[in-house]
């Protein structure tokens, strides 16, 4: 049977969920399943935000940048390796995009970095009107201080969350729970799903009350449609948010179970010249995909030579994320750093990570990466 990346797992309550919408005949786009989706994620954060369902990650980003003033001509600063999905939203405003290296210590973006960049754009004033680091691969963000640099220079803090729904930053401070938004995706690959879908968080009320506004054809109040402006069909389903009520009450387990999946490559395969993707001191990542990265000098082989086997055996890897300043989409666009985002591109693999993968199926992996390693060393 082949072993995937990370595909959907469901529990025993998502059905229950989908079946209580059904039996409302809430099938429409809103209703209480949704409500309750939306009020389950404010709870998780445990913090002072408001939460608007909507149908991607990319939607929610789109409508964040959009109700923080971002329009054509204007920069915004992100990350680097992220998906394309956290980058096409400032293509669709026409703004500019300023990409930004990892720190080699957490793999997230480089605070240093842009700190120094901010502060040289400070006395150009070419200040951006947003940033957008990405928690990658689960892990946060530098959350304190990423906020002080945008109070500093009162820049606007978009947090891609999309793949970190579930981690801490600190004791008591949940990653997707910072800036002035976060977006978190329920895609079929993520932590927990909705089939697809996702969110917007954020702690200014009035950016809830827009982003449902846009979101829903930015009807104005009448008993006819009205439009002072234009919107979008970004809102979540009903049913689909059933399904996240469902998984909401095994997102722990979850992430526990990537947690524990992590630790056994980590035992088994800390080998030289094989590192794994650092957790800051503090931080607790959901460890969405197990990343690591090959040196083929000490190993002998390549992050390619390596998935190739995999995928003889069926078993899904994947490359980390391609640095969209190397995209060709992208050519030609500002960059910072030293490339440590091209590097972890070149060599990076994600392994199979799905909280459904059986232990067997783990050293069945884990088997053939030693076989390969053993025969070229």
């Amino acid at each position: 049977m082949r072993i995937y990346l990370s595909r959907p797992h469901m529990s025993d309550h998502e059905e229950l969920r989908v079946a209580e919408a059904f039996a409302s005949n809430f099938v429409a786009p809103l209703g209480p399943q949704l409500d309750a989706f939306e009020a389950k994620i404010t709870e998780y954060l445990s913090a002072d935000v408001h939460c608007v369902g909507l149908s991607s990650g990319s939607a929610a980003l789109h409508l964040a940048l959009r109700i923080a003033g971002v329009g054509r001509g204007d920069e915004v600063w992100i990350s680097s390796m992220t998906f394309a999905g956290g980058i096409f939203p400032v293509n669709y405003l026409n703004a500019t995009p300023r990409f930004f290296d990892l720190s080699p210590e957490s793999w997230t973006i480089d605070t240093d970095l842009l700190a120094e960049e901010l502060a040289k754009a400070a006395k150009e004033n070419r200040l951006p009107k947003a940033i957008v680091p990405t928690d990658l691969y689960g892990q946060s963000v530098a959350l304190d201080t990423l906020e002080a640099l945008a109070a500093q220079y009162d820049i606007r803090l978009i947090l891609d969350s999309a793949e970190s729904l579930g981690a801490t930053y600190t004791e008591g401070r949940k990653a997707g729970s910072g800036g002035d938004a976060a977006i978190l995706s329920f895609n079929g690959n993520k932590i927990i799903t909705t089939s697809g879908g996702g969110m917007l968080v954020t702690r200014h009320k009035a950016w809830a009350d827009e982003a449902r506004f846009l979101a829903t054809q930015a009807r104005d109040p009448a008993p006819h449609y009205e439009h002072s402006t234009y919107g979008y069909n970004y809102r979540l389903s009903n049913i689909c948010a059933a399904i996240g009520l469902g998984q909401m009450e095994v997102l722990d387990d979850r992430v526990t179970r990537r947690r524990e999946i992590f630790s056994r490559y980590k035992s088994a395969l800390e080998l030289p010249g094989i590192s794994f993707m650092p957790e800051p001191e503090g931080q607790r990542s959901t460890r969405w995909l197990t990343a690591l990265t090959i040196d083929p000098s000490e190993t002998g082989c390549t992050r390619e030579d390596i998935r190739l086997m995999l995928l003889e055996h069926q078993i899904e890897a994947r490359p980390l994320w391609k640095p969209m300043h190397v995209q060709p989409l992208y050519t030609g666009s500002n960059y910072h750093g030293g490339g440590v985002d091209e590097y972890l591109f070149s060599n990076g693999l994600c392994l199979p990570s799905g909280s459904d993968m059986s232990d067997a199926q783990q050293d069945e992996v884990i088997d053939h990466i030693k076989k390969l390693l053993a025969s070229r060393t």
